[in-house]
């Protein structure tokens, strides 16, 4: 027991000693942005107040919540670092959630405000940014965030429960996991927008509406369409959504503004849908699915085994 107890100790001690060490080469890097950027734009006054604040958001006050952990890391003071620091850790969800407006809002002001894009040159060639720009340290808080989860997570497993931090480390792991959560939601829900975005680019007309709250992307590719009557087969592109599948068509590759486009034939609601798979289920060349809808059953094949297998599953997840 004792042996176990000195091995936790030795990585807790290991682990603390490489949070502080790489907190204050992140604090360094934010202060890069709070010295050079936040507090001198203040003061000379380049941007309006409203658009210094979207485009740097909560910063200083991320920036002072780390410094003050870092003060108690020195002192050895893992506890009180961690509650000071569980009680700020909110700023990086808003972070997170303000980051995609400071990303527009910097554009914009580097594309219209000649005072500020000349600003930003002079501050980046200073020897202290080493050839990074801004928008490689504004990024920083959320990878940080990451790091937090690992490092509080591995203090937490060698550490003793009796121990007096054992408590706020715990603490400290929940309120990291929970805004890290949080975080990864905001990226998801934009991630699918921007989805949803190209797909509604690639349709021919705006009679299709694509971007409706609460759908989500799921996946696209190419099926063959297999006809009642003894036809050909026809090559399809599908889009499968949350609550909807869409069938399209290229449009003509002559036409003047659409040759790159496609046609929407229809968009079937999976709330009805019935998914089975007529064959594929041996290691034969591709397969062939069925769907049934109300007043529509539509067979889809592809050569490509794997290809049908990952439909089947999506599509029945999604029906689900």
């Amino acid at each position: 027991v004792e042996e176990q107890r000195a091995h936790w100790e030795r990585k807790r001690r290991r682990t603390a000693k490489e949070l502080l060490e790489t907190e204050h080469k992140y604090l360094e890097q934010l202060d890069l942005v709070v010295t050079f950027f936040v507090k001198i734009l203040k003061a000379k006054g380049t941007l309006k107040p409203t658009v210094l604040e979207t485009i740097f958001g909560p910063l200083e006050s991320i920036y002072s919540a780390s410094h003050v952990m870092s003060l108690h890391l020195e002192r050895g003071n893992l506890g009180r670092g961690l509650e000071n620091f569980c009680q700020n850790v909110e700023l990086y969800g808003h972070y997170a959630e303000n980051s995609e407006l400071a990303n527009k809002t910097l554009k914009e002001q580097l594309r219209k405000n000649k005072s500020f894009r000349r600003f930003k040159k002079l501050q980046e060639n200073r020897p202290q940014f080493q050839g990074r720009k801004l928008e490689d340290l504004l990024p920083l808080p959320l990878q940080r965030l990451q790091q937090y989860k690992h490092f509080f997570r591995d203090l937490l497993e060698n550490t003793s429960p009796d121990s007096a931090d054992y408590q706020k480390l715990a603490k400290a792991v929940k309120s990291v996991s929970e805004v890290s959560r949080w975080v990864q939601d905001i990226i998801h829900q934009r991630e699918n927008s921007l989805q949803l975005l190209r797909v509604q680019k690639l349709l021919k007309g705006q009679k299709t509406q694509i971007l409706t709250p609460g759908r989500w992307y799921i996946r696209e590719g190419w099926l063959l369409v297999v006809p009642s009557k003894g036809e050909e087969l026809k090559r399809r592109m599908f889009f499968l959504f949350s609550d909807i599948l869409m069938v399209t068509k290229p449009c003509h590759p002559l036409h003047p503004l659409n040759s790159n486009k496609l046609a929407c034939q229809a968009v079937y609601p999976l709330h009805q849908c019935v998914v089975d798979k007529v064959f594929g289920h041996t290691q034969s060349q591709g397969g062939l699915l069925s769907l049934s809808f109300p007043h529509k059953t539509l067979l889809l094949m592809s050569s490509d085994q794997q290809d049908i297998n990952d439909w089947y599953q999506s599509l029945t997840a999604a029906v689900r």
